[in-house]
């Protein structure tokens, strides 16, 4: 294919989609990720298209939602090996809330497994993946159906998820910065998400490395409310994901890195057996309704090698850089 001929594939994908990853432009194309970043910089120097960490958006800043069948076929395996770690952190008997996309999807077909589990949601896909499983509660909240992302919003949502408090929340979005946090392109599924957020003791934000640095107009949780992020491990050459991950992890969020298995990033099992995990701890004290032993902040994550300070956080967000 000449680069006329991959340019402009590209650019297309761009418009339908809003936001491509390079992973995703390079398998289309057919093509290297090292040619595709070339070709990006080239369409972003004539103004058609931005570049985002790992990948290209729509100009202008902000990038547009794109519905479920676009979203479905980007990032597949880290949105995989996401949903797989993020189940681990799901307690047998516990209630949580799980908000609407492709990433929450994959996590609540992990979930049918957890016996005793509550479920409440506002997605149709996260319903329907726990229909069938019989040991599972599903709570949905009212609202109107939003088709683009099959789910429930507007004030009936809003409305039936008052009084409502659970153990976490595990939330998707748009875009994910230490700046701003998370957010979403559309205001009304912002404003459920946000709801969401008040009912759960502690906020699971899942977002695979193509989102870190990305910002949208809506802001649903802010950094200070973010308690942990469940994402892949960035490409090699993404530093500003890296970056992006330092900078969230200086603010107190708790980072849990999955590799796809037996892709990119894929990191060796720990000693506990759960494959694909690195986890980071966090980094300082920060109060939380999860406070360790007398009120000094929450228990730390440890990874395999059972690094439990700042300067262990600093030390792998570091090594993640360097590669």
């Amino acid at each position: 294919m000449f680069a006329a001929e991959r340019r402009q594939l590209i650019l297309e994908m761009v418009r339908a989609n809003g936001a491509v990853s390079l992973r995703e432009l390079a398998r289309v194309v057919q093509t290297s990720e090292v040619t595709v970043r070339r070709d990006v910089r080239a369409l972003e120097a004539e103004g058609l298209l931005d570049r985002r960490h790992g990948g290209a958006v729509l100009p202008g800043g902000f990038t547009r939602e794109s519905g479920i069948p676009q979203k479905s076929h980007l990032a597949t395996a880290e949105k995989t090996a996401i949903a797989d770690l993020a189940a681990g952190l799901v307690e047998e008997g516990e209630a949580i809330v799980v908000g609407a996309g492709t990433t929450t999807q994959e996590l609540a077909r992990r979930l049918a497994r957890v016996p005793g589990l509550t479920v409440v949601t506002n997605s149709l896909l996260v319903a329907q993946a726990l229909a069938h499983a019989n040991r599972v509660e599903v709570v949905m909240t009212g609202g109107t159906l939003r088709g683009s992302n099959y789910a429930l919003v507007g004030s009936g949502a809003e409305q039936s998820l008052q009084g409502l408090r659970v153990a976490r929340a595990f939330l998707s979005g748009s875009g994910l910065t230490a700046e701003r946090g998370l957010s979403t392109s559309n205001m009304l599924s912002a404003s459920v998400d946000r709801a969401l957020v008040q009912a759960a003791a502690e906020v699971v934000v899942l977002a695979d490395h193509t989102k870190l640095g990305s910002d949208t107009m809506f802001q649903t949780v802010p950094t200070d409310l973010v308690t942990r992020l469940v994402t892949d491990e960035p490409p090699g050459h993404d530093d500003r994901a890296a970056t992006e991950l330092q900078a969230l992890a200086d603010q107190g969020v708790q980072i849990a890195v999955a590799g796809a298995a037996g892709g990119p990033g894929a990191t060796e099992p720990p000693a506990h057996g759960r494959p694909g995990r690195r986890e980071m701890p966090l980094p300082g004290q920060r109060r939380t309704a999860h406070s360790g032993p007398g009120g000094q902040g929450p228990q730390q994550l440890r990874g395999p090698s059972g690094l439990g300070d700042g300067q262990g956080e600093r030390s792998r967000v570091a090594d993640l850089r360097r590669r």
